[in-house]
């Protein structure tokens, strides 16, 4: 808050520990979410595991546990969640994404996959909440500076433990959050926060396809390791 008399209006913050890959956990997490106010205005679903690795070296098992983190952990708590917004007849459902939902790029097969996934299940969920007047944003960045490359999982499970010069030298992560609360207030459907050329792959990926998968093509070729990103 910006003026002092205002700081009474705030409400005193809460933390509930969980964990999202594991759905079965994530009722009663919705649970004790709903006993903190009552209810939820908007929910931020910001979750999300990336993944660096080749696909020929990379076990089935891998795939899953960044689905389970990145997609189906979103979904579970985002339906749990979602009655209790009807019945109050107001809500906001908020996912943050990535521009891997759009394009897809080597040697990040499971995290595109799951983003992929993501920007499918919430495009419906917005289409079959219009009648209810409950919002449904897609934020999809780019690189954005945190540890996200440095706690990404390999092909074998393990940790990555780089950080990427593209994620190092990414947006600021404020700045992202100040862009996901303008998307909040603006009632915006589908928000892509990435620069000029990744924003330029995703028209590529939709209006010259050929082309666009012969650049991935030689980029893959150009990486003869995850790490050398």
């Amino acid at each position: 808050m910006r003026v002092k008399s205002e700081l009474s209006s705030t409400h005193t913050p809460h933390t509930v520990v969980f964990d999202l890959a594991d759905t079965h956990t994530v009722d009663r997490a919705a649970d004790e979410i709903l006993q903190c106010h009552g209810h939820v205005d908007v929910l931020i679903n910001n979750a999300g595991i990336s993944y660096r690795g080749n696909i020929l070296d990379t076990h089935i098992s891998v795939h899953r546990d960044v689905m389970e983190t990145n997609y189906f952990g979103p979904i579970a708590l985002t339906q749990a969640l979602l009655p209790p917004m009807l019945r109050q007849g107001r809500g906001h459902i908020v996912v943050i994404s990535s521009v891997q939902g759009r394009i897809s790029i080597p040697y990040r097969s499971a995290y595109a996959a799951s983003k992929h996934a993501t920007q499918a299940y919430f495009d419906c969920l917005r289409a079959e909440l219009e009648e209810h007047h409950i919002p449904v944003t897609v934020i999809s960045p780019g690189y954005i500076r945190t540890n996200l490359s440095v706690n990404a999982v390999t092909g074998d499970g393990s940790k990555y433990g780089v950080l990427d010069q593209t994620t190092a030298s990414g947006r600021d992560p404020t700045d992202v959050a100040q862009a996901v609360l303008t998307a909040v207030r603006h009632q915006s459907k589908d928000v892509v926060l990435a620069g000029l050329l990744p924003t330029l792959a995703v028209y590529l990926r939709a209006l010259w396809p050929a082309l666009f998968f012969r650049l991935m093509a030689s980029r893959a070729r150009k990486e003869k390791k995850p790490k050398d990103d």
